[in-house]
């Protein structure tokens, strides 16, 4: 919708919204997209509505994958024009409410979204297309269990007039996305199998074969995927391979480019117009970045829980590496799960720890029986390593404290 053709209380709403976060912005306190939506929406609760209203929209959610596929999926739209797109990762509605404010008058927008806030998303946005990534184990201490966050996105999606783009390869979404009206299926993969042994809709369990898997007792199974992934390239319906060249690391990027792709052709892009746009997405709100720093190379790995850190170990390579743990709200305040990570990848490497939690992690690696050093910061990390090479993988403010630090001196 225009700003002319809004509501006079949309517009006020808007015309604030966009200035408090110019303000948030200016004072150094952010980039302004949560406060800027939360007065937005205080002044009018139906802005987002409002806002969304007259535009071609995306959703992407899942618990790992969101910021990079969203950054993904609005790079290959772009093909079509301006999209606008909350790309820094505020993914509840102060964040999309702002970031449609910001983006002023687009015809596409690429929306990521909380899980947990998927169906009113949904019913603010009417959205063309929602991309469901993975559901998997994340902050135990207020996130919802795996099969109820599936129930509650079968939910949200039932009698909704909105094509799905799902990974076939998780048996949480395929259930929670089976039952829509018009879905298009991704070989998306599933390293993290640990929340998706037992069947959603009868409780018996899921036998796996190789990518195959099936409810043993009920008609649950894995579809057949029309977009796949083989030797870094993307495999279209028509069974096309496409080579995609990315700055981002790892197979797991490989398929976000291919839900990427899978969103972009519903709204009319062609897959050989889309792909240069997604060779030029590098880090991820410092997600991936790489850092020179007095002789070292310094690579940040953003890993929030265990299907994360599983996916970590496999980009980072063979070099001294640094696993940072805070346990902040922002966080999730229970660290057991580090118990669900599979440490062993990390042995017969030069191992450093730190962070508020560092001793819950030692204590972690010692049942895995990797050798660790402790550092008490990220300075001293890397003074204790020579030149070269040196992996970071850290939970959400451990990694935001070591960008700040490489901020601060660079």
């Amino acid at each position: 919708m225009t700003d002319n053709k809004l509501p006079l209380r949309a517009k006020v709403a808007t015309s604030v919204s966009k200035t408090a976060a110019a303000l948030s912005r200016a004072a150094g306190r952010g980039d302004g997209s949560v406060i800027g939506g939360w007065i937005g929406l205080k002044i009018d609760p139906d802005l987002l509505a409002h806002l969304a209203a007259g535009r071609a929209i995306a959703l992407i959610s899942g618990t790992n994958g969101k910021t990079t596929t969203t950054r993904l999926t609005a790079a290959a739209m772009g093909v079509l024009g301006d999209v606008a797109t909350n790309s820094l990762g505020a993914n509840m509605p102060t964040g999309h409410t702002s970031a449609l404010a910001k983006a002023g008058h687009t015809t596409y927008a690429v929306l990521e979204v909380d899980e947990h806030y998927l169906r009113q998303v949904v019913e603010a946005t009417n959205p063309k297309v929602i991309a469901l990534l993975n559901l998997s184990r994340d902050q135990l201490d207020r996130a919802k269990e795996v099969a109820m966050m599936a129930a509650l996105w079968r939910d949200a999606l039932r009698g909704v007039d909105t094509h799905i783009v799902a990974n076939a390869d998780d048996p949480m979404v395929t259930w929670a996305a089976r039952d829509a009206a018009s879905v298009t299926w991704v070989a998306s993969g599933q390293r993290w199998h640990d929340d998706s042994w037992v069947c959603p809709e009868c409780g018996a369990h899921i036998e796996r074969d190789g990518d195959d898997w099936w409810c043993v007792a009920g008609d649950l199974r894995r579809p057949a995927p029309t977009w796949s992934v083989a030797d870094g390239a993307v495999i279209d319906p028509a069974g096309v391979a496409h080579p995609v060249s990315l700055q981002l690391p790892g197979r797991v990027n490989v398929a976000n480019a291919a839900t990427a792709l899978a969103v972009a052709t519903q709204f009319g892009v062609r897959v050989t117009d889309a792909l240069p746009r997604l060779s030029s997405v590098a880090s991820i709100a410092g997600r991936y970045a790489t850092v020179e720093r007095d002789g070292r190379t310094i690579r940040l790995l953003l890993a929030k829980n265990p299907a994360g850190w599983l996916e970590a170990f496999d980009m980072a390579e063979d070099a001294p590496t640094l696993l940072s743990i805070n346990a902040r709200d922002p966080d999730g305040l229970d660290t057991s799960w580090l118990y669900d990570v599979d440490f062993s990848p990390l042995r017969g490497r030069r191992v450093l720890i730190t962070g508020d939690r560092a001793m819950d992690l030692a204590v972690r690696l010692e049942v895995n029986a990797i050798p660790f050093e402790h550092v008490t910061s990220f300075d001293r990390a890397l003074n204790a390593v020579p030149p070269g090479r040196l992996e970071v993988i850290s939970n959400y403010t451990a990694f935001q404290d070591i960008r700040a630090e490489l901020d601060r001196v660079n």
